[in-house]
């Protein structure tokens, strides 16, 4: 991080002998966003932003670059706050800090969003506030962090090819700072906007995590209708004031009486508006239980369609089979994996379409053996800390005995979802066998089959996966899958003894 100062903004040459201004691409009540490139990094694009409070006192310089070397430790530990890079004072008194420059639109441009997206979203703004609000290591002490100016302006919504949108919450720890050197200047105890404001920060007072959460609310109303639970006479402070300490918020069955939500979502909602700072949920936490509950009631609900609408549910395509066991022995084994013992599945595509295969590689003699085996399959899904899905297949022949195929699946990785998502479509699906030994040639297909049930969890872990942020811990939730396959084992030879 570089802290040192560099020329005015209006300077057109390098600031800090990295940075080139291009153009101001924003500006508000917190200061100028300028456009840049870092020269040092091949001319990546950043953003930079100059704060609009001068500084020129030592100790308050000083507090700025606390803030923001706070602001920016915490954007390494979440993926929903803006990437900060580097920060510092301008010759001028200007505070700047750098940052991932990101094209996508503020959550002021979207609203009122539909309910399934205003709970995906409004789901990552939790995971950003809560772990802000959970502090950082800073000298040894953990430090919380709270924003004090959450509203739909300062909330960045970009396309994700996971999520399909992902949330950043920007100018974390900079009200806070804003709000310090505007009391030194001014002896008001006040700087955030008025419309989402907290009674305690209106009042000057010492603001915890519980502010947020009161701006939260009045979010989270406007996300849902597009406009704000109080309707004041005037922008003045006086008319915010009294609606924030003193007017009941409207109710969104009041303003958009054609909206159909949960119950919960407006308790929740009115609990987040409460006058009282103890009244409220009193952790990002309890916000993010009540958005899970509704998701899973809402999950529960809906009933399970294997097949998009535009087409008929049917079996796996009998003239797949066929065109699989009739052309078998044309099929090579992928270039990118090893020759080895080893299983995974696969997309297949032929003339007769797409479906999943599970291909399998092993020695002639075990592949001979297997060739009447009886097959049997379970499916495992864990969603935290990462979510990963088991795919068990079991072969059994008396003879021989067991033959375990475990697949584990990345269900983070979009080819896995798709993949997933084939599989729940139909009811069975081809194992190809190939050869341990050159040339590697398919020489054996069996079919594998999965009940209705099974289907069902499948696709509704499909959209579970595709609900959660992402996470870096797979391995940890494939050893939590590792301690489940044991017993899975005993439960899956029960059943085939059964047979």
């Amino acid at each position: 991080m570089n802290q040192s100062t560099f020329a005015s903004p209006k300077n057109t040459g390098l600031i800090v002998n990295r940075y080139q201004l291009k153009k101001l691409i924003g500006s508000g009540g917190m200061g100028e966003v300028f456009l840049a490139t870092d020269m040092l990094l091949g001319g990546t694009p950043v953003a930079i932003k100059f704060l609009t409070q001068t500084v020129s006192d030592a100790k308050i310089q000083k507090d700025f670059l606390r803030e923001a070397l706070m602001s920016a430790a915490l954007s390494q530990k979440s993926l929903h706050i803006i990437r900060a890079y580097d920060y510092g004072v301008s010759e001028k008194g200007k505070p700047f800090y750098v940052m991932e420059y990101l094209n996508g639109k503020s959550l002021k441009d979207l609203t009122p969003l539909p309910f399934p997206r205003f709970l995906n979203l409004t789901r990552q703004i939790c995971l950003g506030l809560q772990c802000a609000h959970e502090g950082i290591q800073i000298d040894g002490k953990i430090c919380p962090l709270v924003h004090r100016d959450i509203k739909p302006a300062n909330i960045l919504v970009v396309p994700d090819p996971i999520l399909g949108q992902l949330v950043k919450i920007l100018d974390f720890g900079i009200a806070k700072f804003l709000n310090y050197t505007a009391t030194l200047s001014t002896n008001k105890g006040f700087h955030g906007t008025l419309p989402y404001s907290s009674p305690e920060q209106l009042e000057g007072e010492k603001s915890d995590s519980r502010s947020d959460i009161y701006s939260l609310g009045v979010m989270m109303f406007e996300m849902l209708t597009g406009v704000k639970p109080w309707q004041p006479e005037t922008d003045l402070f006086g008319a915010w004031y009294k609606a924030h300490h003193f007017e009941t918020p409207r109710t969104i069955a009041e303003v958009s009486p054609q909206l159909k939500i949960p119950q919960k979502i407006n308790n929740l909602i009115m609990a987040c508006l409460a006058k009282k700072a103890s009244d409220r949920p009193q952790d990002v936490r309890e916000v993010l239980q009540v958005l899970d509950s509704i998701e899973q009631s809402q999950c529960a609900n809906i009933p399970i369609i294997l097949t998009p609408r535009s087409t008929p549910r049917i079996p796996l395509d009998s003239q797949f089979f066929l065109a699989v066991e009739k052309n078998f022995q044309q099929f090579t084994w992928p270039k990118n994996k090893p020759i080895q013992k080893i299983v995974f599945p696969q997309l297949l595509t032929t003339t007769q379409g797409t479906a999943v295969t599970l291909l399998l590689m092993l020695p002639e003699t075990e592949i001979q053996q297997q060739k009447n085996s009886k097959l049997n399959n379970r499916f495992i899904f864990v969603t935290s800390p990462h979510p990963m899905l088991l795919w068990v297949t079991l072969l059994y022949v008396q003879a021989f005995g067991a033959k375990w195929l475990p697949c584990y699946l990345d269900m983070q990785n979009p080819y896995n979802r798709r993949l997933v998502s084939l599989l729940a479509d139909h009811d069975s699906y081809p194992l190809m066998c190939f050869t341990l030994e050159p040339p590697n040639k398919c020489t054996q297909v069996l079919t594998g089959h999965i009940d209705i049930s099974q289907r069902q969890k499948l696709k509704v872990w499909v959209e579970q996966s595709q609900k959660l942020p992402p996470t870096t811990q797979p391995q940890l939730s494939k050893n939590l899958l590792k301690q489940q396959y044991k017993q899975l084992q005993s439960q899956m030879l029960e059943k085939i003894g059964d047979r």
